[in-house]
């Protein structure tokens, strides 16, 4: 479905696990990303989508396996996590805007500190992103007074300002009300026709249908099915899958 065929492989996730404690939250994640592709990850609340993408973005320290950015092992003790932030973009459920700063200070914020770009610059290049997002005249503009749909087309904003290789999208829509919704996948699909390379950590089956290449379900911290869009979630393969999906057709039409 991609309007532009994926290249090279940009994340590779080798083997990870992540335990807090007691309680096995990943348990011998693979999976692989390349560029122009978007890989959507599915499953139950604690299935450990956002473990894992807090763990490829170096937020979580793995305690097994191996992550790869550009074929470069990222997990490794020795590389500055601050370094791989700086080419992957996270956006997070909950906004994580700085209160105290516009929507333009926010976006430039961290194309200024970690690219070393000029205020000027980085103001143009914020003022043109905003505007791309559809908030072009809020530039000056603080969280409190702004929707909670436009807070995130924000984030999705600041994060895509540092140029990623890939961005991270942790459930961008669940903390928004229904009507604010469709404003934010319609960003996130700009982004995709337009061949960012990401993984979208989503309990939205038909945006996850029409954005994404791959679909990988995800059940107690492992990856039991994946593959495109229509055999993952029209012809599911494994009996969880399709437990996981009858649930939220039921939910559906409570």
């Amino acid at each position: 479905m991609s309007a532009i065929a994926p290249g090279d492989l940009v994340l590779e996730v080798r083997g990870v696990t992540k335990a807090f404690g007691e309680r096995e939250v990943l348990r011998g994640i693979d999976l692989t990303i390349h560029e122009h592709e978007a890989v959507a990850l599915i499953g139950a609340s604690g299935s450990g989508k956002s473990t894992l993408l807090r763990c490829i973005d170096l937020l979580e320290e793995i305690d097994d396996g191996d992550v790869f950015l550009d074929g470069e092992v990222i997990t490794d003790p020795a590389v500055a996590p601050v370094e791989v932030r700086r080419r992957l973009g996270l956006v997070f459920q909950a906004y994580n805007l700085f209160p105290h700063m516009t929507a333009l200070e926010n976006v430039i914020l961290g194309e200024r500190r970690a690219h070393g770009a000029s205020r000027a610059e980085a103001e143009e290049r914020g003022r043109a992103l905003l505007a791309r997002f559809g908030l072009a005249g809020r530039e000056g503009d603080r969280p409190d007074n702004l929707s909670g749909g436009q807070q995130q087309r924000i984030a999705i904003a600041r994060a895509f300002a540092g140029r990623p290789r890939a961005l991270l999208l942790d459930e961008v829509t669940s903390a928004l009300d229904p009507e604010l919704v469709g404003e934010v996948l319609a960003a996130v699909r700009d982004l995709k026709r337009e061949g960012m390379t990401m993984v979208i950590a989503t309990h939205e089956m038909s945006f996850a249908r029409e954005v994404a290449d791959q679909v990988a379900f995800l059940h107690e911290g492992r990856i039991l099915e994946q593959g495109p869009p229509t055999q993952v979630l029209e012809s599911p393969r494994q009996n969880e899958t399709r437990r996981f999906l009858g649930r939220l057709l039921e939910a559906g039409r409570a």
